[in-house]
């Protein structure tokens, strides 16, 4: 009787599905036809109509992207109001042919109710209805009764079973959506207030990344207006975590977001080499920031002596003051090194022009003198020895490699300190080096050779891709026999494009401001990081997610505030996430008596949403000797081998000879791969089904919080291999 009932409750719930699927469709084919109306009129017309045009074109295809992205889980819950009210909940709204609401987009002020009605606080929600779909066909419906009422014809089954299926559901590689079951709590921090900085303190498997990234999805939707001009930034911990993430946000149907990581925060420069602790945390002082200052500030120098020149033998001097003069005059007219440079030229120019003027027995100056004067190769030494232009690349890399200058910029580092940061040219940049390269970046302002030099090559390298794409046109259509060459198709694609997008506009421009930045993993953030972030985002509206307790550092952080540096001083609020939904209770337990062992601390309670059996096991042994039947056993989902830094490329190549395919490369594959070999600094913000940590005594040796990280990645199962020795705290039965 139960099943039959269930059955007429699927079908009839299909029937509603299919209704909204085919008013998907409509309006998806709509979009399509527009834009080919559009694409139709070609590039002809006036400026003004070709604005016009591809404005058309870019809403359309934006669109097309938009509801192609929310096709699978269109739909995933009901609500039943008191009244008979009946409202489904989805990705996005949609509305019927009378403008009647057919779904309710999931972060509009309708579908709260969804995520914070309770049978203590029901509000008018007398039941409500989890939808779980394969492609378009409904698969189960989950009911939660709120009423205190009488039991609703119809009900299917009590509970939170949308949830834990979730939860035991095998991992993929990339993170997927929690959309159809976001929890009371969450739900509150994704609709707190867009203004200030908020801090979301969550411990492992909380969910904080899916909330910090369903937070960003709600406040494009909610504050649209003032979003979609500035954007949202979003900042990871590594380029592996922002593709495991990739997926999340167009599912929400937002994809308007710059992602990105500190490493690649400045335009033209990828960096993902770490420091060893003791340099980041020297770079990482905001004390850094009065260094670069120092740096940019003794690239303006005036000689203590007058300087003789000689142009078409005509003596002129440059006298100190002369400079002084210019030099305030272009302070006065430009707010950064480099854009100051044009300035003191003239200023110069023209007081050597005078002189020259004069020493020639004429009155007033003429044209060719500025030109001669201009021209000179003495004159271009000395006013570049005055006030030299550069980049901030390479005067950081010249600060690197000189001591002496160090020494001068930075006289609050010691000997040793200075030593550490002692690096050749040509050496690869460092992620904490990218926040001092932001800051040298802002004061000296922009370079205009070397922007033509980028430019140009930007330039061709877009049009090489441009020529390539449009010969893959022409062979795939056989469009060939010489009616149409490669660089005509690709000039016309030229004319006729899209124009970029918001987010393409913002990643190019080191100067973009953002309405909304999102930082994820935010503990592990250096005070000069932070002052980069804060520079791109003047409104001070952030969503910071991270835990404390997960820090990468031999010293503990105490607190939010001394971790944020100045970003702590600024309006910040915290709110925290308590109930872990990855980790089985045993393993939770087991990974906060070790961090109780090595840091002991005030920590927020966590409780665990469910245990696992021997979801802990423990074996000693030489790794070489058991791990390849470990991970046999293991193999089923995604397994990975968190192994100390030192040990990794041997624990690999260990792998690698017994496995071969069924382990992931070294090259960025991971995420496809069912086993992966990582240290704990790639491991972090992912999950696993099964985790097999190598030597958790020698990784828990350099940082309590990182051996917290290994422990608290696997859904499933931890299984921890060891010769010696456990770190404290740590379960032997």
């Amino acid at each position: 009787m139960a099943n039959e009932r269930v059955s007429r409750e699927i079908a009839a719930e299909q029937e509603v599905v299919d209704r909204i699927y085919a008013r998907l469709d409509l309006l998806r084919n709509n979009y399509r036809s527009a834009l080919a109306g559009v694409r139709r009129e070609g590039p002809s017309g006036s400026p003004q109509n070709r604005s016009e045009r591809d404005a058309f074109a870019s809403h359309y295809e934006d669109m097309i992207a938009r509801l192609d992205l929310v096709e699978n889980r269109l739909v995933f819950g009901r609500l039943d109001l008191e009244g008979g009210k009946r409202l489904y909940v989805g990705r996005i709204g949609i509305l019927d042919e009378n403008h009647d609401q057919l779904l309710v987009d999931w972060r509009a002020p309708l579908a709260r109710p969804f995520y914070q009605a309770t049978a203590a606080h029901p509000g008018d929600v007398v039941r409500r209805r989890h939808m779980t779909t394969t492609g378009r066909t409904v698969t189960s419906v989950e009911d939660e009764l709120l009423t205190r009422g009488e039991v609703p014809e119809g009900l299917v089954v009590a509970g939170g079973g949308a949830l834990y299926a979730a939860l035991a559901a095998d991992r993929t590689g990339q993170m997927g959506d929690i959309v159809a079951t976001i929890q009371s709590e969450q739900d509150a921090i994704i609709r707190s207030n867009v203004e200030g900085i908020l801090v979301v303190q969550g411990g492992p498997g909380t969910g904080k990344t899916a909330v910090a990234l369903h937070r960003a999805a709600y406040l494009l939707y909610a504050h649209r207006e003032r979003l979609q001009r500035s954007g949202v930034l979003l900042v990871g911990p590594t380029r592996v975590f922002l593709d495991y993430i990739d997926q999340v946000l167009p599912s929400l149907g937002e994809s308007d977001i710059v992602a990105t990581t500190i490493g690649d925060l400045l335009p033209g420069t990828r960096a993902s080499q770490r420091d060893s602790e003791e340099v980041a945390a020297i770079k990482g002082d905001l004390k850094m920031s009065d260094a670069m200052e120092r740096a940019v500030k003794a690239l303006q120098r005036v000689p203590s002596a007058p300087r003789e020149v000689t142009v078409d033998g005509v003596h002129l001097v440059i006298e100190p003051e002369a400079l002084r003069s210019a030099m305030s005059r272009a302070r006065r007219a430009a707010s950064t090194h480099n854009e100051g440079r044009t300035p003191f030229v003239l200023a110069m120019l023209e007081s050597l022009v005078r002189q020259y003027a004069a020493a020639s027995g004429r009155e007033e100056p003429d044209s060719y003198m500025y030109e001669d004067v201009r021209s000179n190769r003495e004159v271009r030494i000395a006013l570049n020895l005055a006030w030299m232009p550069t980049t901030p690349h390479t005067l950081l890399e010249r600060i690197y490699a000189r001591p002496d200058l160090l020494e001068a910029f930075a006289p609050h580092l010691s000997r040793v300190e200075r030593a550490l940061l002692y690096r050749d040219k040509g050496a690869e940049w460092t992620i904490s080096d990218v926040p001092l390269l932001d800051d040298l970046a802002e004061l000296l302002g922009p370079h205009e050779e070397a922007e033509t030099r980028r430019a140009r090559m930007a330039a061709r390298a877009a049009q090489r891709d441009a020529v390539d794409l449009a010969q893959q046109a022409i062979d795939s259509q056989d469009l060939g026999g010489g009616i149409l060459d490669a660089e005509t198709l690709a000039a016309r694609f030229e004319q006729t494009g899209p124009r970029l997008t918001l987010a393409e506009k913002a990643a190019y421009d080191r100067a973009w401001t953002y309405g909304h930045v999102v930082i994820d993993e935010a503990q592990e953030l250096s005070p000069m990081a932070w002052r980069s972030l804060l520079r791109r985002c003047p409104l001070r509206s952030m969503t910071v997610v991270g835990d404390l307790a997960q820090r990468s550092s031999s010293e503990p952080a105490t607190s939010w505030r001394a971790v944020m540096g100045k970003a702590g001083r600024e309006h910040v609020r915290q709110a925290a996430l308590t109930v872990s939904y990855r980790t089985p209770a045993t393993v939770l337990d087991a990974a906060t008596s070790v961090l109780m062992a090595g840091a002991p601390g005030d920590y927020i309670p966590l409780t665990a949403a469910r245990d696992i059996p021997n979801s802990l096991v423990n074996t000693r042994a030489h790794w070489r000797d058991v791990l390849v039947d470990i991970v046999r056993s293991e193999l089923g989902g995604k397994t990975a081998v968190i192994a100390p830094s030192e040990q990794l490329a041997g624990v690999r190549d260990e792998l690698s000879h017994f496995l071969g395919d069924a382990m992931a490369s070294p090259d960025g594959k991971m995420l496809t791969a069912p086993l992966v070999v990582i240290d704990v600094n790639s491991a972090k913000g992912l999950e696993f089904d099964s985790v097999i940590l190598v030597e958790p005594a020698q990784i828990a040796a350099s940082s309590v919080g990182d051996i917290y990280v290994a422990m608290t990645r696997p859904t499933k199962r931890l299984h921890a291999v060891y010769q010696y020795e456990l770190p404290d705290g740590w379960p032997t039965t």
